[in-house]
């Protein structure tokens, strides 16, 4: 059954953090994925629609972006059983990897080498993609899984009315190459595009004007930079770094209509996780939208209770029992 009031995720997401603790192991964690049939769910249908959902308003609903997919022990990262597993526990963005074979097939895969992330060996760009479906995915902590490694089509399918992506493209890998992927499977309304430099930002919205586009903007400085580029306000995320910043620029940001992405992993996570993760709170009420995390599960559990009771973005929201 589909219910379509948001606030349904609340009482889920509690209940599921409460009774879904993490797995002791590779083959318990995998029959979990196989039975939870529980899924938080992030639902656009079109480019006017996602248009919508990242245009900042006072009611808009603060959420995690599960970097790299989201690894946990037992769920590897960039891999599609990963990303199902962190909709069991919150509505997310996925953050994904995008490198490329030496027979042009665009893969997911952070690394350049295929040894920490695969029972692989090699560069990426130096192997088929034969050679990738022949291998399977480790965890973080270096233990084998079932997992395989997923191509970006795969991935751009499957995340149709279940998540948002951003799209992390590495040095090697041709834009267009990546743009036609989204095309081909009619993904606009989904992925939206990391860019790191203002130049790659401003090529990246001639070639795809209607795609997203997440460009770092760290400063009052940066905010210049972006609109001397031409980049319609309208089809940017700002990622506003990995340190925190003030509530006069978020507030800056906001004034543009646009959602602030805070990457909090690495450093913020460490200290989150030391100190208490109510310190996701604090990053939220200074005007962090998304929270970029390494800890998504974490993170949407210590900021749940900072949705509004009404938000006109819940219409986007959905759990799938």
């Amino acid at each position: 059954m589909k219910m379509s009031n948001y606030y349904l995720w609340i009482t889920g997401l509690f209940i599921g953090l409460i009774s879904c603790s993490s797995p002791k192991s590779k083959q318990h964690e995998v029959e979990l994925d196989q039975s939870e049939q529980n899924s938080h769910q992030i639902q656009v249908n079109s480019l006017s629609d996602t248009e919508d959902f990242y245009t900042w308003t006072n009611d808009r609903i603060p959420m995690v972006s599960a970097h790299r997919g989201g690894p946990y022990p037992g769920y590897p990262e960039n891999a599609i059983e990963t990303f199902s597993n962190v909709l069991k526990f919150t509505p997310a963005i996925i953050e994904l990897d995008v490198a490329m074979t030496k027979d042009s097939v665009l893969v997911l895969m952070h690394d350049d080498d295929l040894s920490r992330t695969t029972t692989g060996t090699g560069k990426v760009n130096e192997v088929t993609y034969e050679y990738i479906q022949s291998l399977f995915l480790e965890d973080n902590d270096g233990n084998l899984t079932d997992f395989k490694v997923p191509t970006l089509e795969e991935a751009l399918i499957w995340s149709k009315g279940k998540a948002l992506l951003t799209v992390d493209i590495k040095r090697s890998v041709p834009y267009e190459k990546v743009i036609e992927a989204v095309r081909k499977t009619k993904s606009e309304a989904q992925a939206a595009l990391i860019s790191y430099s203002f130049e790659a930002a401003k090529k990246l919205n001639r070639m795809a004007p209607e795609l997203m586009l997440s460009v770092t903007i760290r400063n009052e400085e940066e905010i210049g930079r972006l609109e001397e580029t031409g980049i319609p306000w309208n089809r940017v995320i700002a990622f506003t770094g990995v340190a925190e910043r003030s509530v006069e620029f978020n507030r800056a940001i906001h004034d543009k209509g646009v959602f602030t992405i805070l990457g909090t992993l690495g450093n913020l996570d460490k200290s989150a996780e030391a100190r208490g993760d109510e310190m996701y709170i604090s990053f939220v009420q200074k005007g962090a939208d998304i929270l970029a995390t390494d800890r998504p599960i974490e993170a949407a559990k210590a900021i749940q209770t900072l949705a509004p009771k009404t938000s006109s973005k819940s219409k986007y929201f959905t759990h799938v029992d």
